[in-house]
């Protein structure tokens, strides 16, 4: 028994020894570096009620493929940590919401939304490499930075994110961005990842009020089509209480190699006007309406009779007490083709729904001594 006892004993005093040692250093390193570490958190549950078929399959959007039961998003931490403008984020999700973003991923890896580091040597330039959400469209995978709870159809058949590395370069109210990345939604190396797809921005706030935001991502796919998409948003601050925002975007999908005889061009388009209302700090309204087209069947269309588009309406509101925001929500669906089902199970043109979802977000900066 002592033969057992005192190895361990050693090796207990060891590594009290290292780990005291090691934390001696690591506070000597924190001590003459003090960055600034920002730390972050959501949490968010949701009932979702189909009013119309009485079943999930009339959901075509992102996040609440649900019906008449009480289901959990995403659990989140994000820790940012920059030191004279070197730094990394890392920042972890669990729970269905996020392995739907990361839905190449197997699931240990899809708890990873977004890791990377970034450098700005200047004030004029950022470089960053790693994993991060896209900067195409208007609306954000964090529930707690929507004013609506359930997501656009733009939203869903966009990117997601991209790995990769990206240049940003600022000059006043101008700021630019150029990048490559790994094939859409993509954090891993599949065997054909040598297919790079290019990145682009270009931002501009005309006034306190007015910014525009000009994206594009493009490159071969994982198959042998050749995709391009542009697209274009408006936020704008119309009073303290009164905001507006618009999304346009337009995929045009081709067949390689582009100089064959005949090539195969197919598009996908849409666009969504975003309107709020925030009288109080503590309760408002949002209202959505996106129109998707979908004419050659690539994305919600892909199983209908024949090609056409969507339209969505979603009006929301918002209750909000400290770091709690409460969203009772009332969502119109329809299209020109029978994609939806009515509670006998026979195809209809549109679909309703109701969802109630809690979100609870904060963030601190803890001082670093």
């Amino acid at each position: 028994m002592t033969n057992r006892i005192l190895p361990l004993l050693a090796m207990f005093m060891s590594f009290s020894y290292a780990t005291t040692v090691l934390a001696q250093d690591a506070d000597s390193l924190e001590i003459a570096n003090r960055g600034t570490l920002t730390i972050s958190g959501s949490g968010d549950i949701y009932y979702r009620y189909d009013m119309i078929g009485k079943t999930k399959g009339n959901n075509y959007t992102s996040f609440t493929n649900s019906h008449n039961a009480f289901e959990l998003g995403m659990a989140s931490a994000k820790l940012e940590y920059n030191y004279r403008g070197l730094g990394i984020c890392a920042d972890l999700g669990f729970g269905k919401r996020a392995m739907e973003f990361s839905y190449n991923d197997v699931p240990m890896v899809a708890a990873i939304k977004q890791l990377y580091m970034f450098y700005q040597p200047k004030d004029f330039i950022k470089i960053t490499a790693g994993s991060w959400g896209t900067h195409v469209g208007y609306e954000l995978l964090d529930p707690h930075l929507n004013a609506n709870y359930s997501m656009s159809y733009m939203f869903t058949n966009g990117p997601f994110f991209h790995t990769g590395l990206k240049f940003e370069f600022f000059k006043g109210p101008h700021t630019f961005m150029v990048g490559v990345a790994n094939p859409t939604d993509f954090k891993y190396s599949t065997g054909a990842l040598d297919n790079k797809v290019g990145l682009a921005q270009y931002s501009v706030v005309v006034n306190p009020h007015l910014s525009i935001y000009l994206n594009y991502v493009g490159g071969q796919a994982l198959d042998t089509t050749l995709s391009n998409q542009i697209d274009l948003v408006l936020s704008s601050a119309v009073t303290d209480e009164i905001s507006l925002g618009f999304n346009g975007t337009v995929n045009l999908v081709s067949d390689l190699p582009l100089k064959r005889a005949s090539v195969t061009r197919n598009v996908w388009h849409g666009q969504a006007i975003y309107f709020k209302y925030m009288p109080k700090p503590w309760a408002g309204l949002a209202v959505r309406l996106e129109h998707f087209g979908d004419p050659d069947q690539l994305k919600v269309l892909s199983s209908a009779i024949a090609g056409g588009s969507v339209f969505e309406a979603t009006l929301s509101a918002n209750f909000k007490v400290y770091g709690l925001t409460v969203i009772p929500e009332f969502r119109f669906d329809g299209s020109n083709q029978k994609i939806f089902t009515d509670k006998d199970g026979a195809g209809t043109n549109f679909n309703a729904s109701f969802v109630v979802a809690a979100i609870y977000n904060f963030s601190v900066q803890p001082k670093l001594r």
